[in-house]
């Protein structure tokens, strides 16, 4: 794996994000982004359903329309007169649905911003601080209604790019070439991966709690727009399998929705990690000086009678034994 590391520097480089993603508990994050993901989508359906009740409301010809849709489709009587009795009572109680659906999509949509930038934080290697509460809730809400409309002029650059080429295809006569629908389907991915280019370089220059430049994140956004399009993919695909049953169309949609929201969220903090660990985005390593030397002697005391009097006493006793040997 070293001898990797050294000689391909693209590897060296995963190797870093992954390194980076692990030691700052991406997939934890990724766990508290997924979890406010989901129980977002309960308050986004009150609010739709709210919306759906005072547009039925002020419309008589579309709320005749419905109902009629309903007694044709529920052949029981029993059965319709229920049904229009939930449509009425949606009617009467779209005020109150509406404000807990407000209530619940702003806690939860907090809480999955708040997480997102901390997550977004750790992976640019930033330590969490000990912000005001106040303060950070109110930066929380402004990012979190910047990547709304971030994200809106993403849908709508697609949307008009994609209406536009079709209108140009049918004014051209060219709308039932199969080439020219090949072109239109390449340009519409290219404008797609625009769109998502916009919004990652967004998230990743904008929502860090700490400053990072735009140059820091081009790339970056670059390497997300592609990965997000290859998971949409497969998420079409997959949700193209779950409705062929009514029995995977009830649980897999659902588990669907769950795995796509993780595996996105591991993957934008990921791309993160990567955009982080780049060669020029590396804070230079600084090596710490070493403590001062401290010179201190030993001086050990030890017991019984000092060397130089058994050096003497050595002396002395070899003088005598050369004394007695002279005289023998």
């Amino acid at each position: 794996m070293d001898k990797w590391r050294r000689k391909y520097a693209w590897f060296d480089h995963i190797m870093r994000a992954y390194e980076r993603f692990t030691e700052r508990y991406g997939t934890h994050y990724a766990a508290a982004v997924t979890y406010f993901s989901v129980l977002s989508l309960v308050p986004i359906l009150m609010i739709g359903f709210a919306v759906a009740g005072f547009v039925l409301q002020s419309q008589p010809d579309l709320l005749a329309s419905l109902r009629q849709s309903i007694a044709e489709a529920v052949p029981d009587a029993q059965l319709r007169d229920q049904v229009n009795e939930a449509v009425n009572t949606a009617l009467e109680s779209k005020g109150t649905v509406g404000v807990i659906g407000l209530l619940g999509a702003a806690y939860s949509g907090l809480g999955w911003m708040g997480n997102l930038r901390d997550a977004l934080t750790a992976q640019w290697g930033h330590a969490k601080e000990n912000l005001p509460f106040l303060g950070t809730l109110w930066r929380d809400l402004l990012s979190l209604v910047g990547l709304g409309l971030a994200i809106v002029l993403s849908f709508a650059i697609t949307a008009a790019g994609s209406g536009l080429a079709e209108t140009v295809l049918e004014w051209m006569g060219l709308a039932d070439q199969g080439w020219a629908l090949v072109l239109l389907r390449i340009g519409s991915i290219l404008l797609s991966l625009l769109a998502n280019w916009l919004v990652f370089l967004w998230v990743l220059s904008r929502l860090p709690r700490k400053p990072v430049g735009w140059r820091s994140a081009v790339r970056g956004a670059f390497a997300g727009a592609i990965g997000f399009e290859v998971l949409k993919q497969a998420a079409t695909v997959f949700l193209s399998f779950t409705t062929k049953s009514p029995t995977s169309a009830a649980f897999g949609s659902v588990i669907g929705v769950l795995v796509f929201a993780n595996l996105v969220a591991q993957f934008l903090l990921f791309i993160t990690a990567w955009t982080a660990t780049a060669r020029e985005n590396l804070e230079p390593e600084v090596v710490r000086a070493p403590p001062p030397a401290v010179i201190q002697p030993v001086v050990t005391v030890r017991p019984g009678p000092a060397p130089s009097l058994m050096v003497g006493a050595g002396a002395l006793a070899g003088a005598l034994l050369a004394l007695r040997w002279r005289k023998r």
